[in-house]
C-alpha cells in the first residue's frame, strides 16, 4: 500500500520492549493503514521478537548492540521512499505519524523531527531527573556549534526522506545516534523541519535504557568529535592560536633582556618558546590540509544524497487539485 504514491516503513528500534512494543504496532498501523512496519530486536532477552511477529510486523534481529547499529541497519536493510522512525516504548504519539510525514512530503524536506510537548502533570513520569534539562543543553551545544535550529536534538521521533538515508554513513553506535543524525543535515545543508508531538511516560513494567551520565558523556563526545572532524580548520586554528600566544607570552622576557644585555641566559624557555611557536604552526597546516579533506568528503556524500530522484508526491488524500 501506498500514501501519497509513496512507500512508508516505520522502523522501530526495541530492546526488551515486550510490554510495550504490541501497542506500538497497532497504534501505528490505526493511525496510517499504508506504513510498512519493520521491528529491529537489538539482541531483546525477552519476547518482543514474538510479540511484534504477532501483530504482523517485519522482525530483523541486530547482534550488535547500540541504537547506532540498529540505525545503520534499518536504512541498509529497508528499502522505501519515506523512513519514520519511532522507539519502541510507546513514548511517542502514534497520531502525528500523519503529519510527521505531510510536512516532508509537502515542503519537500529531507528530515522532520518531532518534538516531544510533555503535559505538566506526567513530566515526572516522562522524564527522569535531569534529562529535559541535559536535553536542552545538548541541544544547544549541537545549535551554537553547527547552526541550525532545533529545538529537540535527541528526539528519537523522525521522518525522513530516502535521499537522507542512503546517504547518511552511520558511525555511531548507540544512543549518540540522534546526534550525528541532526548533524549530518545541517553538514549538507538539508532542508528540514520539526513539529511538536505529545510525550509520555512509559507504560508500566518498562524500563529505560538509556543511563543518564553515561549516555550523556558519549553524546558531548560525540559532539567534540564531529566538531573535530566536520570543522578541523576552526579547531586546529584555535589551537595553533593558544599556542602561539603562550609561546608569544613567555618569549616577551627573553627578547627584552637579549635587547637589553645582548644574552640570553634561560635557554630551555627559549626553547620551548621556539617549540610551541613549530607546533602551531604544524597546527594550522593540519587544520588547512583537514579542511580540504572535509570538504572532499562533505562533496562525495552531497553526489549520493543527489544520485536520489526527488519523489513524486501526490496530493494529500483530502485534497483536490487545482
Amino acid at each position: 500500500m501506498l500514501y501519497r504514491g509513496q512507500r512508508i516503513a516505520l522502523t522501530v528500534p526495541c530492546y526488551n520492549e515486550e510490554v510495550a512494543i504490541g501497542s506500538v504496532i497497532r497504534e501505528f498501523r490505526a493511525a496510517m493503514p499504508e506504513l510498512e512496519i519493520y521491528v529491529f530486536d537489538n539482541n531483546s532477552s525477552d519476547k518482543t521478537a514474538g510479540v511484534a511477529k504477532a501483530e504482523g510486523a517485519s522482525v530483523i534481529f541486530v547482534p550488535l548492540k547500540g541504537k547506532g547499529n540498529v540505525v545503520r541497519r534499518m536504512f541498509a536493510d529497508v528499502e522505501a521512499d519515506v523512513y519514520v522512525m519511532v522507539d519502541g516504548d510507546a513514548t511517542y504519539d502514534a497520531r502525528s505519524v500523519v503529519r510527521l510525514v505531510d510536512k516532508l512530503l509537502d515542503e519537500r524536506l529531507d528530515m522532520v523531527v518531532g518534538c516531544r510537548k510533555v503535559d505538566m502533570s506526567t513530566a515526572g513520569q516522562a522524564y527522569r531527573n535531569g534529562h529535559q534539562w541535559g536535553n536542552r543543553m545538548l541541544t544547544q551545544s549541537v545549535v551554537r556549534t553547527f547552526g541550525g535550529g532545533f529545538t529537540d536534538m535527541l528526539s528519537g521521533y523522525r521522518a525522513f526522506s530516502r535521499r537522507y538515508a542512503k546517504s547518511f554513513p552511520a558511525l555511531s553506535q548507540g544512543f549518540e545516534t540522534e546526534t550525528e543524525l541532526t548533524v549530518h543535515a545541517l553538514e549538507l545543508r538539508m532542508p528540514y523541519g520539526e513539529i511538536m508531538t505529545p510525550y509520555g511516560a512509559r507504560p508500566e513494567g518498562s524500563v529505560s535504557k538509556l543511563s543518564t551520565y553515561r549516555d550523556g558523556w558519549r553524546i558531548l563526545t560525540t559532539i567534540g568529535r564531529l566538531y573535530v572532524s566536520e570543522r578541523p580548520l576552526a579547531f586546529f586554528g584555535i589551537c595553533a592560536a593558544v599556542l602561539a600566544a603562550v609561546s608569544v607570552l613567555i618569549s616577551l622576557p627573553l627578547l627584552d633582556e637579549y635587547l637589553r644585555a645582548g644574552v640570553v641566559p634561560r635557554l630551555p624557555t627559549a626553547i620551548l618558546s621556539a617549540s610551541m611557536m613549530v607546533s602551531a604552526l604544524l597546527a594550522f597546516s593540519c587544520g588547512l590540509i583537514l579542511d580540504n579533506v572535509t570538504r572532499g568528503r562533505h562533496e562525495m556524500k552531497r553526489l549520493s544524497y543527489l544520485a536520489m530522484p526527488a519523489p513524486c508526491v501526490q496530493d494529500r488524500p483530502h485534497e483536490n487539485p487545482s
